[in-house]
């Protein structure tokens, strides 16, 4: 067997390397993609993890990041204002995907040679590798998998062949539906959410040394403590319906303003499943990867002051969905809690089905694994690079043949 052959056999035997980009922006991308490589890993394929901020120069990285964080901040609604645009009209990405367009030669340097599949789980890396992929300068599979119930336009991009999103996703614009080729997927949520519960809810509770008779609100804001989390945490106590459990995330600031007046305040935390399981409702801000965490759970999820932008987009969809509850002001939270928290001496368990429309679906029902998705890319990739090798030598070998033809040939006078 030449080495040809052996070539050939290798590349359609092996699935080669996929790749992984992701941002460390908020926490929620991130999370997704460590989710989607375990479970790559776990089928035996070689994953790399890109952040696409780093493929920009040092300063930009580190500009970007405060940006977005500042704005979040201080300009909710400058963020809620490009969120529109970008939504209204295809200018504003445009323009994004111009300014991203010097650091494409970097993005292309950062995928090995070897690669099969790239996939994205952060809109604007789709601005710089969907023009890759329409170019022919990105000669493998694009796949994206959207985190947010909103495909904003900031994820469409010319070069991406599949966008996967979760059941109940709605595409912004609508009039882009047809456009582009979406997948329904499960979400890229870790077992540990969806499979029966290691403790109960009292062993939980006292895992994070919570109260075990009364009913508990767990209140998150992301990975930076985003949004109005102050004013969120003071309403919710000011119910007197439920005890608030604040999660800050990495947000150290906030986590010692609010533990002067909370005694249940947490920075990071590990074992988010416990954590859930040992609560009666869930309060979020954004809609992304911790609510979908919350719904694997079973627990009841309120959406109240979403972030501009993605939040608000997200809490509209998941509250036509029937998936949680849009509290749009601070006098119909109490009536709010208190229906979906019910007894606290309740045994409902983690995973059991809730009433009427705040029934979770079965998260593995009928939808394709992301991971499964990219898998099946990626060997189709390995077969047809194998069969474009050996397209190539037989090519090479044609040539080479009458190479040495036309040299016979001419050493003999020509055929006449």
């Amino acid at each position: 067997m030449d080495g040809t052959t052996l070539g050939m056999r290798r590349d359609m035997e092996s699935p080669g390397r996929i790749v992984v980009v992701s941002a460390d922006v908020g926490g929620g991308h991130d999370t997704a993609a460590a989710e989607l490589t375990r479970r790559l890993r776990g089928r035996g394929l070689v994953v790399d993890r890109l952040n696409f901020l780093d493929v920009l120069p040092r300063p930009a990285h580190w500009a970007f990041k405060e940006m977005y964080r500042g704005i979040l901040r201080w300009l909710p609604w400058g963020y809620d204002v490009l969120f529109a645009l970008g939504n209204r009209s295809r200018f504003s990405v445009s323009v994004l995907r111009m300014l991203l367009r010097p650091v494409r030669h970097r993005m292309r340097r950062a995928i090995p040679a070897d690669t099969r599949v790239v996939v994205t789980t952060y809109p604007f890396a789709n601005q710089l590798l969907g023009p890759l992929r329409r170019q022919g300068r990105l000669d493998v599979p694009l796949i994206t998998y959207v985190t947010d119930f909103v495909l904003h336009p900031t994820w469409h991009s010319p070069g991406v062949d599949v966008y996967c999103a979760v059941r109940h996703a709605e595409v912004y614009p609508a009039s882009a539906a047809d456009d582009i080729d979406i997948t329904v997927v499960q979400p890229l949520v870790s077992p540990a959410f969806t499979a029966p519960a290691a403790v109960d809810r009292r062993h939980a509770r006292r895992r994070f040394g919570l109260p075990v008779d009364e009913r508990l609100a767990l209140i998150v804001a992301g990975a930076w403590g985003a949004g109005e989390l102050k004013a969120t945490v003071a309403e919710v106590a000011a119910t007197g319906r439920v005890r608030p459990v604040v999660v800050c995330g990495r947000n150290e600031v906030l986590r010692r303003q609010l533990r002067a007046d909370h005694p249940y305040v947490f920075g990071w935390v590990d074992d988010m499943p416990t954590l859930m399981r040992a609560v009666d409702v869930v309060v979020e801000n954004a809609g992304g990867l911790t609510c979908q965490e919350a719904l694997a759970c079973g627990v009841p999820v309120v959406t109240y002051r979403p972030i501009p932008g993605h939040g608000r987009a997200n809490a509209s969809v998941l509250a036509r969905s029937g998936l949680t509850r849009w509290v749009p002001d601070r006098d119909q939270l109490g009536p709010v809690l208190t229906a979906l928290t019910g007894d606290p001496r309740s045994t409902r368990g983690a995973g059991t089905r809730l009433p009427g429309h705040l029934a979770r679906a079965d998260p593995t029902e009928s939808w394709l694994d992301p991971a499964s998705v990219v898998a099946e890319a990626a060997s189709r990739a390995a077969s047809a690079g194998g069969r474009e090798r050996g397209r190539r030598a037989l090519v090479d070998s044609v040539g080479d043949a009458a190479a040495v033809v036309a040299a016979l040939l001419q050493s003999s006078g020509g055929p006449w």
